[in-house]
């Protein structure tokens, strides 16, 4: 079986890469550092799992399963990441990854999740099973759920406090597209300041205060 592991952080990388063929046979690791090195790895490699990371430099996790996955609709994804709000797994699980599971769990998590996707079962933490059901009610989720993936993830930058010209230079797309979901999104949040948009992202629980 060959896995291909995607985080930005080396020492993460090469924690999964001496974990992982201790319990799972015959067990190959090719290691990627970035969505764009992960998607360009998954063509010449053809892994039988990708294992992702989120929050990575230039195109986030979420941009490169989605460019895997319109490249091969049966490739295993599992999302392996930090954040476990429920509107950033929800979209994560939307590119048809197969799972998600934070880093805060355990090691027997992660191996139990890769054992069952290989497997082509789907695979999802259980806390943040009873998130998402939870946040499912909430009425600011509602609203979020109008956006399209590209235009939450515009939004989750925003809200981080990206510039235009920076969330153009990560997406890879001109400032001028960038302004129009910009202006699409306020119109479909009815919101009208980037104020409120961090507001709302505070509220439906996809940034947290530092405290």
């Amino acid at each position: 079986m060959k896995i291909l592991i995607t985080d930005d952080h080396s020492v993460v990388r090469q924690g999964y890469a001496s974990v992982l063929p201790t319990v799972i046979e015959d067990c190959e690791i090719v290691e990627a550092a970035s969505g764009e090195e992960a998607c360009e790895l998954y063509r010449n490699e053809s892994p039988d799992l990708v294992i992702m990371d989120i929050n990575l430099p230039g195109i986030s996790g979420i941009e490169a399963a989605t460019r895997i996955l319109q490249a091969d609709s049966e490739a295993k994804i599992l999302f392996f990441s930090m954040y476990d709000e429920a509107p950033i797994v929800k979209q994560a699980l939307d590119t048809g990854a197969m799972g998600y599971i934070t880093k805060s769990g355990s090691p027997k998590t992660l191996v139990d999740a890769v054992t069952k996707i290989c497997k082509g079962e789907i695979f999802i933490e259980y806390e943040l099973i009873m998130k998402l059901a939870l946040n499912s009610q909430d009425i600011s989720d509602e609203r979020l759920r109008e956006l399209t993936q590209r235009e939450f993830e515009v939004f989750v930058m925003l809200a981080r406090g990206q510039s235009n010209q920076v969330i153009s230079d990560t997406l890879e797309l001109n400032v001028k597209t960038i302004s129009n979901y910009v202006t699409t999104i306020k119109n479909k949040l009815k919101i009208s300041s980037t104020a409120e948009l961090v507001h709302l992202a505070i509220d439906a629980g996809v940034i947290k205060i530092a405290h």
